[in-house]
């Protein structure tokens, strides 16, 4: 969680208890605001990010790179909702869980927020060499060990760059009876340097992975002879509008909240007005681990197949309308050409 904290000269105050300026009802906007929004992040984020694991770990087993980066990103979204709950409670009324749980919830929501952005990296990749470069995909075996080694090296890198909210994670009492938890650094230099790595990792590389990736892909696209393009099309702008509208604005703020401001004070009308798009740009950047089921897993024909499977076996459709739904979408997505073959492979 990003910590809300802002400096002038002469005090340091937290508007999760302060009673500086109007920050009182900044205070009871959060704690309405996070516990409600959050809550339905949780619900929603989980069903769709199970669904993934349930399709790739009983109906496809992991066939492909697309598969292993999938498999991957919906155990990190999980993982990171996961965490919500914990927060809306903190939001809600007070950090209740101890010191252990306050090291180990912020540890791990740092690691899945960089694990799950720096998977949309690699996803971003994988589709340029799948399409651009579809030669290059032809050696399954040796792509699907590849894919998983990156995984894990994701999983690592993310663990270390999230070590120091492991490490300086405390709770504290901002004020009689009121517990937090946060990351404590006197010197305020690894704070920054945290949200410097968040903006870098968690939406600077993956936006120009996208941007550059999906770019060529859409050229590609347009250029193949009596491929169906506007479809791939659209869906190519969707996943970068989704991502930008989603992760853009917070980012933004939280430029604005670590920027020096030179010695120069700033109103407290101002401190609050920042205050209130923290919370509010931040809840929806995770939106973006609710989308990622739909974005990169139902717009493929293969994983909606599976989705159709899944509700046969618990009773909702007979063997009979399944296999007419299946020949449906097997006549609705029918390959034209060489490229077209290769997004079906690799789905956008």
């Amino acid at each position: 969680m990003t910590e809300y904290e802002y400096y002038d000269e002469n005090t340091t105050f937290s508007y999760a208890t302060s009673t500086f300026c109007g920050s009182a009802k900044v205070a009871d906007f959060r704690n309405v605001f996070i516990p409600c929004f959050y809550s339905i992040l949780f619900v929603s984020g989980l069903l769709g990010n199970a669904l993934v694991v349930v399709i790739y770990v009983y109906y496809e087993k992991l066939k492909t790179v697309t598969d292993v980066y999938m498999m991957n990103l919906a155990i990190a979204d999980l993982l990171f909702l996961c965490t919500l709950p914990f927060w809306a409670v903190d939001a809600y009324s007070e950090w209740i869980f101890g010191t252990y749980m306050c090291k180990l919830v912020n540890g791990a929501y740092t690691v899945n927020l960089y694990s799950c952005m720096l998977i949309l990296t690699c996803v971003s990749i994988n589709r340029y060499k799948a399409i651009v470069q579809a030669t290059k995909m032809l050696n399954i075996g040796k792509n699907i060990l590849h894919s998983k080694l990156v995984c894990m090296g994701i999983w690592v890198l993310a663990m270390i760059l999230a070590l120091p909210e492991f490490i300086l994670s405390q709770v504290q009492s901002d004020e009689p009876n009121k517990s937090v938890c946060k990351m404590v650094d006197s010197s305020n230099l690894i704070k920054v340097g945290v949200k410097v790595t968040q903006m870098v990792v968690g939406f600077l590389i993956p936006f120009l992975a996208m941007t550059i990736c999906y770019s060529v892909i859409a050229k590609t696209l347009i250029q193949a002879n009596r491929f169906q393009k506007h479809k791939s099309l659209k869906i190519i702008i969707t996943v970068v509008v989704a991502f930008v509208i989603c992760e853009l604005p917070f980012n933004i703020v939280l430029l604005i909240h670590i920027l020096p401001f030179n010695g120069q004070k700033t109103s407290c009308e101002d401190n609050d007005n920042l205050y209130y798009a923290i919370i509010v740009t931040e809840s929806i950047a995770y939106v973006h681990c609710c989308l990622n089921p739909i974005l990169y897993g139902f717009l493929g024909v293969k994983f909606r197949n599976s989705f159709l499977k899944i509700l046969k076996d618990i009773g909702c459709i007979s063997q009979k309308q399944l296999a007419g739904l299946l020949k449906t979408e097997c006549e609705t997505s029918q390959p034209v050409s060489v490229v077209s073959e290769t997004t079906t492979m690799y789905p956008l």
